[in-house]
């Protein structure tokens, strides 16, 4: 992809952004180095229509497209259909449009194979059967293919209940980097509605779940919203009702990522092949809650059930299967900005699993980028900028810098020093909102995020937009 030569395509709206780059040192304070950097920022969407990427995975394994989905902005779940634009030539694919007029959104690409994933809410919505947390789940199209859905996931929303199904919504599908295996958060339908047999349930809970390739799970056709799923579907970690203060019990499990392009290394020096980080919900010994850090370490086997069903019952949610481990990771309790801040994110690993990256306020209630071992032990401030970090993040492949939003700028931050370089001119966020999704290509030479542009009408649509980075950026960081 030749994106910052003077080929382009006529198509493509570029600024070049040359500067004496304002770099934030690792004290904090602002820099006006005159680094040699000449930043390439382009608009490569143009149509009158939302385009809103995902905060990972928007880029095909080989680098040339981006996939979208068409929501007017990114709160309201109102999109039809799947989109992906050719960067270099702007050629622009629909891979699927959803049936009946459901809704659909949030797609990632496979990490190897020319396939994508995303949501999709019922099929019909109906008035009494509309999208909704428990109301969805995720459908795999072949980009290429002839548009045809895969149910990720089996819907089981009413006994007897399938092993490797769900009775409710999965959202956010990441596959695992060597594409074995789907993370996803879950949110129960059953357990959300009131008990007609005056059982006592327990509450629906934002938990996490794995899908692997172990499928087909058919389903009883009891129910008119039951559906099978090609991968078999588990929830792998654990929630209470009301934790304990002060204890590592979580009432809520979200925000996921995987840990390492192989997993990580333990503390007795073995590897972890698949493992998950979250933020998990605890409830503070003055009975505030807050999110900390937590990490789940997956057996090469997820069918085997552990001490409860792995389908659940009509009164418990599905359980994680046999050899899952749940820990937690950090402890900001006695910090003056406990628990995590900013912007809502993911949490990211570096590529080698050693780092897992994360927001948090400093002393002076900045949100700052910090990161903590898969082992444990005292988080790290990676960051001290005086500006918050304002969006999800990403890391490039080779693990040195770290792609976000901040002061009205896409900006990179070096994962060594923790020096951050704006990439794109400041816009201040009442008159264009703040950069979103911040993803790197594969190749680490790309950016690709979304900002809201007027057309000429005046009307706003989240448009997508990339910037290139000279090949030694990492070297040039303080």
């Amino acid at each position: 992809m030749n994106a910052a030569g003077d080929n382009s395509p006529a198509w493509v709206r570029g600024t070049v952004f040359a500067s004496a780059v304002l770099a934030f040192g690792a004290t904090g304070s602002a820099r006006a180095d005159a680094l040699p950097v000449v930043a390439v920022e382009r608009q490569v969407t143009q149509a009158a229509q939302g385009h809103v990427l995902t905060n990972h995975a928007v880029w095909s394994p080989d680098g040339q497209w981006l996939a979208y989905d068409l929501r007017a902005v990114s709160e309201n779940f109102t999109g039809t259909r799947i989109e992906a634009i050719n960067v270099a030539t702007g050629v622009v694919r629909t891979l699927y449009t959803a049936p009946l007029g459901s809704h659909c959104g949030v797609v990632t690409w496979h990490p190897v194979q020319p396939r994508v994933i995303f949501i999709q809410g019922p099929e019909p919505e109906t008035e009494t059967w509309s999208y909704g947390a428990s109301r969805r789940r995720g459908v795999m199209v072949d980009f290429g293919g002839d548009g045809t859905g895969h149910a990720l996931d089996a819907a089981n929303y009413a006994p007897p209940f399938a092993p490797g199904a769900l009775r409710g919504g999965s959202h956010v599908h990441q596959f695992s980097p060597d594409g074995t295996r789907v993370s996803f958060t879950y949110d129960d339908e059953l357990l959300s509605r009131p008990p007609a047999d005056g059982l006592a349930r327990e509450p629906n809970q934002r938990n996490v779940g794995v899908a692997v390739p172990a499928g087909p799970v058919p389903v009883n056709r009891n129910h008119p919203r039951n559906h099978d799923g090609e991968w078999f579907s588990v929830l792998v970690t654990r929630t209470v009702a009301t934790p304990r203060p002060g204890s590592d019990e979580i009432n809520r499990a979200c925000e996921e990522g995987w840990i390492g392009i192989d997993g990580y290394t333990r503390a007795d020096g073995t590897p972890q092949r698949h493992a998950l980080a979250f933020q998990g919900t605890v409830v503070a010994g003055d009975g505030r809650e807050h999110a900390e850090v937590f990490i789940v370490d997956l057996p090469d086997d997820l069918t085997q059930p552990g001490e409860t069903p792995l389908e659940g019952t009509a009164t418990l949610r599905p359980a994680p299967p046999r050899g899952v481990q749940q820990r937690r990771l950090t402890f900001t309790e006695a910090r003056a900005a406990r628990g995590l801040q900013g912007p809502r994110h993911w949490l990211r690993s570096s590529p080698d699993g050693s780092r897992i990256a994360f927001l948090m306020k400093d002393d002076a209630g900045v949100v700052q980028l910090w990161t903590v071992s898969p082992n444990g032990g005292e988080p790290h401030q990676l960051t001290r900028n005086p500006a918050d970090i304002a969006s999800a993040f990403s890391w490039s492949s080779d693990g040195r810098l770290i792609a976000h939003a901040m002061d009205g700028s896409v900006c990179v931050t070096s994962a060594r020093t923790g020096a951050t370089l704006r990439l794109t001119p400041r816009r201040e966020p009442a008159a264009a909102p703040l950069p979103l999704a911040c993803v790197f290509s594969p190749d680490g030479r790309h950016i690709a995020y979304q900002r809201s542009v007027p057309d000429a009408g005046g009307t706003v649509f989240a448009q997508i937009f990339t910037v290139t980075l000279p090949p030694d950026l990492a070297d040039l960081l303080p």
